[in-house]
């Protein structure tokens, strides 16, 4: 059941499919970006010499870490550059490709035109226009480089529009929500991917090996340079999920997202005049990476621990679907 609607009783509350359109237009883009991350730090370590990178198959890895291996493996027999490239990119039946997302991030973006500023709309359908363009493919791993790069300036541009010059009302809100109930989604994911597939058991922490894996993971959330300079030393396992867990200042951290989150929808609380469900939670989860350490995260499992996030993240996104959006 519906928290609100617009029936002319609240004017300025917005209808909850015009929530919808701009909770999953954020997602999307959000999604297309940690899509492109993910496969510019595949195409980095399959670049270097196997005594840095291992005997793993990263191109599986990225299957993986995009949460696609079930519907990639229905399809091809192997994860190799060619498939996974096409199936995470380009392909029309993987709702998370690429160009899938921008797809869906059009279509929500048509149907809510008027709640959108003009440099919103330009970004997003100028992205599709170009897209298209595309074809296929590019046709050289440089040229794929340089559509990857494309992609990551492409949803900066809408994510930055929509930050310098929409209202801070609900339709602001909304949209935050989705790019921080996905981004959470995704920085969780590529850590316990990332840390059980990567690192070969018989391989040594802190060898060149572990070196440039824990790194690739840095890089794809954009947080190298951020390690260094919290932490000022070499990189270690444990340090690099203390940032992208429990470190408020790093913008893809989950603690960051719950910090956004809670503010979010306490703000849309405000503005309906009640709390519910969503926000509860929120601040649950919040709660707890407040309170937990790195070195209790490690001795309960961090596998279990992402597990349990990625669920209770599911559930806020349940939470608010069901109090906002349906």
């Amino acid at each position: 059941m519906k928290s609100w609607i617009c029936d002319g009783e609240s004017p300025k509350h917005m209808l909850s499919r015009t929530a919808d359109n701009l909770y999953w237009l954020a997602r999307y883009v959000e999604r297309a970006e940690y899509i492109a991350r993910i496969l510019d730090t595949t195409l980095r370590l399959t670049a270097l010499p196997l005594a840095y990178v291992g005997t793993t198959n990263e191109w599986e890895s990225a299957v993986a870490t995009a949460g696609c291996a079930t519907a990639f493996f229905e399809t091809y027999k192997e994860a190799n550059e060619e498939t996974v490239t096409e199936f995470l990119a380009f392909s029309t039946a993987n709702s998370s490709s690429i160009r899938s997302c921008f797809e869906s991030a059009r279509l929500n973006a048509r149907a809510v035109r008027t709640a959108l500023t003009i440099e919103m709309w330009d970004a997003i359908n100028g992205a599709w226009l170009e897209l298209k363009r595309w074809g296929n493919g590019p046709s050289s791993r440089e040229e794929f480089a340089r559509f990857l790069r494309w992609v990551l300036g492409s949803s900066l541009r809408f994510d930055g529009s929509a930050y310098r010059t929409m209202l801070r009302n609900d339709a602001y809100w909304f949209s935050r929500l989705g790019v921080y109930i996905e981004r959470a989604d995704n920085t969780a994911r590529i850590l316990d991917v990332k840390y059980h597939l990567l690192l070969p058991a018989i391989e040594q922490v802190g060898g060149p090996l572990d070196y440039y894996q824990w790194s690739s993971i840095l890089r794809t959330v954009s947080a190298l340079t951020s390690y260094h300079w919290v932490y000022r030393e070499n990189i270690k396992p444990w340090l690099v999920a203390d940032l992208l867990i429990l470190k408020d200042e790093m913008p893809r951290s989950l603690a960051n997202c719950y910090e956004n989150l809670v503010q979010n929808l306490d703000r849309i609380a405000n503005a309906y005049g009640r709390q519910g469900p969503a926000q509860r939670h929120a601040r649950t989860v919040r709660a707890r990476l407040e309170n937990s350490k790195i070195e209790d995260v490690f001795q309960g499992g961090l596998h279990e621990f992402i597990e349990e996030f990625v669920e209770d993240n599911n559930r806020l996104g349940t939470a608010v679907a069901q109090q906002y959006l349906l």
